[in-house]
């Protein structure tokens, strides 16, 4: 007899959803992590970054206090109090995890496991290299670590991965960020915001490369016009340490630079855990850092399989929550299991200003060659809510097919983007036309105004601008 239904490995956004959804169903359910509930997502990604980015926003709103008719002297800020924080929401939302999988009745398990391999039907674990536990199913949700390159590895005091930028002993005053995805931004912003002079270096033709090509030039201004230095097409050559500071070597358009600077962070990508989970001795296969898996998330393996980071691209926390769900619920065999369609994942990047998609860029659409495109733009500026806000800076911009009018892709610059694109969202996941979006009230005045007026421009029928 097995000794559980289904194993998780990892406790991150993927592996404890896929358990309380396993509980719920009725499957015994074992989770074994090896460090902290909740992953790198609820420790050291999604949650403690958000809660520096919101104290950068605070600070960043102190300093401008003259626009909205205020006036304060002296104001500043207490770093350890400002990274405190943020430990504090992580250590909160870690203990929360707990209480659920104590409240869901799942086995947790602290340690690591490995794949020794089958006994007819189920699948055999070695736990922490020396119990040996059985399931009918094995859950592989061990996430990602970040990546690094040959010269440019972290060391912990000079060199930064995600992990030392948020929990610095003091505030840098200038930083170099390689990489521009949604982390390297984050941090750029997050420290720009809080006084630090920042460089970012990107090797691609410009910022935040999964985004729309236009929305990515507005982010590029905007924070250039914010003091950030931003280097596209350009490479970091090599690293120097110094006693407390570190000089970098760019290769600037093809122009050699050096410049010197407290810190650097390597915002270059992550990389899969497959490492020493027994692997070697399945049919699962990994390829370029990842495991393959199916729409189901099922690996070449029977029985095993495998969700969020550990299972590739787009590396996001609701990405390997909902793999966890629909996992499970293929594994119990229900009629309502359904794979998800990737082009209905959003992808949310929280800097100043926030930055958020789901779907098909204006270039992507283009080149499948099979839609007769309708762009709509609505701006900021032309908001009323953004201008009392005072956050006229910004775009809603949407792509429709104009023969069937799907939705094909939306993508938002702005205050409270992150908050808005989940409209979006609902709509591509319920295959909403142009028309029932136009026919769809949203309330005055609100920033999500914009949304409607971005569906009504693409089709000639804009009204407030």
């Amino acid at each position: 007899m097995a000794d559980y239904d289904l194993i998780i490995v990892g406790g991150g956004p993927g592996g404890y959803v896929a358990a309380i959804r396993a509980s719920q169903l009725g499957l015994k359910t074992a989770l074994i992590e090896k460090e902290h509930l909740g992953g790198i997502c609820l420790n050291w990604g999604c949650i403690p970054t958000k809660a520096l980015l919101r104290s950068s926003e605070i600070n960043h709103l102190l300093h401008s206090l003259e626009t909205y008719g205020f006036k304060a002297d002296n104001i500043s800020f207490d770093f350890k109090k400002v990274i405190g924080r943020s430990r504090a929401i992580a250590t909160q939302l870690a203990n929360g995890v707990k209480h659920l999988m104590k409240k869901n009745k799942v086995t947790v398990i602290e340690g690591t496991a490995k794949i020794k391999g089958r006994q007819g039907a189920e699948i055999e674990l070695i736990v922490n290299e020396k119990d040996s536990l059985k399931a009918s199913h094995v859950i592989l949700a061990t996430g990602a670590r970040a990546r690094s390159l040959p010269g440019l590895e972290a060391d912990g005091k000079l060199v930064w991965t995600y992990k030392e930028a948020m929990t610095p002993e003091d505030m840098p005053k200038s930083l170099l960020v390689i990489g521009s995805g949604a982390i390297g931004i984050e941090f750029a912003s997050f420290y720009r915001l809080m006084g630090a002079e920042v460089t970012v270096v990107e090797v691609q033709d410009r910022i935040l490369p999964v985004e729309d090509k236009e929305i990515s030039a507005l982010a590029q201004k905007s924070f250039e016009k914010q003091g950030i230095k931003i280097h596209v097409n350009s490479t970091t050559k090599a690293l120097k340490k110094n006693a407390n500071s570190v000089t970098a070597t760019l290769d600037v358009q093809g122009k050699p630079q050096d410049i010197t600077v407290d810190r650097v962070i390597l915002a270059i990508g992550i990389v899969g855990n497959t490492e020493n989970l027994g692997l070697e001795k399945t049919k699962v296969k990994v390829e370029k850092g990842h495991i393959v898996t199916n729409e189901w998330c099922a690996t070449d393996e029977p029985g095993i399989y495998a969700i969020g980071d550990v299972a590739g691209a787009p590396w996001l926390a609701h990405k390997a929550s909902h793999e966890g769900v629909l996992c499970v619920e293929k594994i119990k065999g229900l009629s309502t299991a359904h794979p998800m369609k990737k082009t209905n994942i959003p992808g949310c990047t929280y800097s100043y200003p926030q930055i958020a998609s789901v779907g098909l860029t204006e270039e992507a659409a283009k080149a499948t060659g099979k839609y007769e495109l309708k762009v709509g733009r609505f701006p900021y500026l032309a908001n009323g809510k953004a201008l009392a806000m005072g956050e006229a800076e910004g775009l809603v911009k949407t792509i429709f097919d104009g023969k069937t009018g799907e939705l094909l892709g939306a993508h938002m610059i702005g205050a409270e983007v992150t908050e808005l694109i989940q409209g979006f969202c609902l709509a591509k996941t319920l295959e909403a036309t142009e028309q029932e979006l136009m026919e769809t009230i949203f309330p005055h005045p609100t920033l999500s105004e914009m949304m409607h007026e971005s569906v009504l421009d693409a089709f000639g029928r804009v009204i407030h601008f």
